[in-house]
């Protein structure tokens, strides 16, 4: 099946076609350049909220049931679950999947594993490649949900509109989610699981420590709602503060710079990937394992045979 082809199936929702596409996307198929090529005049209308914290804050039931409130107001929805990679396989664990039982079978409901591949901000590109093609297809609303490692998931922010982090009160506090950088990157909180001790207190933290953000009267204000996601409570209250804030984005031109800056870091990543792979021909490769002898000897620099190398690249 052609690009053209695919892509008309897409954008009549085509399941298939839509799975097939990301496939392509996720394995580097030689056609998926040409085909996300055609489905790019059709994106930009989906709103993408990232949903990100550390292991066993409830991300996935929070994403289940989101997802599930918002088939209530009608609206159709991509999921984007992000698992470690596989040393095996190298694919997806599939564990978010597997607790999504309230819209796994919605028709109105499109629901994707994907595999970090490593990817230490927690969102691989290729996760970011199928947002895209949800979103040609005409999805309402992508939710992306993070590798929960803690430490290095800040992609997300880059890649969502809207950025939630879930926290549950054995988190620790709020000091140890400003070490994890998530503080910085939160455009609100979720307590989960906020009937276990220390919840109040744990909220009490997090905001006493958002009161050092920088801000201004024009500033959104990020603020912490309390859920207990695995009985439903809480997610209305989610769901409007995602509505809140897709309203001030908007009204304050802040969403079209968000996307733009989104836009910017991919084609950054995009040239990088390009470089690396015009760069690293086979003769520059032999001619770096011929010269770390040389360098380990210290009979010359790696800052020489760095020039040396890149010269060919600039003038071949």
């Amino acid at each position: 099946m052609i690009p053209n082809e695919i892509s008309s199936k897409i954008f009549q929702k085509d399941r298939r076609a839509i799975a097939r596409a990301i496939s392509l996307v996720e394995n580097n198929h030689s056609g998926s350049l040409e085909l996300l090529n055609a489905l790019y005049s059709n994106t930009g209308r989906a709103y993408r909220v990232g949903i990100t914290g550390p292991p066993g804050a409830g991300k996935s039931t929070i994403t289940n049931k989101l997802a599930k409130f918002y088939r209530g107001e009608n609206l159709h929805v991509g999921i984007i679950a992000v698992d470690p990679t596989s040393s095996f396989t190298g694919g997806a664990l599939l564990g978010d999947r597997v607790r999504m039982s309230d819209v796994e079978l919605d028709e109105s409901v499109f629901i994707r594993s994907m595999a970090s591949r490593g990817s230490l901000g927690g969102l691989s590109r290729k996760a970011k490649e199928a947002a895209d093609v949800l979103d040609a297809a005409g999805f309402d609303i992508i939710l992306m949900e993070t590798v929960g490692v803690g430490q290095s998931e800040l992609d997300i922010a880059g890649a969502a509109d809207t950025t939630v982090v879930v926290l549950v009160p054995e988190s620790g506090d709020g000091i140890q989610a400003m070490k994890a950088g998530l503080m910085e990157i939160a455009d609100f909180f979720v307590l989960n699981k906020a009937d276990r001790p220390g919840a109040d207190q744990a909220v009490m933290s997090i905001k006493m420590i958002l009161g050092f953000r920088p801000h201004d009267e024009h500033s959104w204000l990020a603020d912490v709602l309390k859920t207990q996601a695995s009985e439903g409570k809480g997610i209305a209250e989610v769901a409007e503060m995602i509505h809140r804030h897709r309203e001030h984005l908007t009204n304050s031109g802040m969403l079209a710079e968000r996307r733009k800056a989104r836009l910017r870091n991919r084609i950054r990543e995009m040239i990088d990937e390009r470089l690396h792979i015009d760069f690293w021909t086979t003769q520059r490769t032999q001619t770096l394992e011929a010269s770390l002898d040389h360098v380990f000897q210290r009979a010359i620099s790696p800052y020489d045979l760095v020039n040396n190398l890149t010269d060919t690249f600039k003038h071949p």
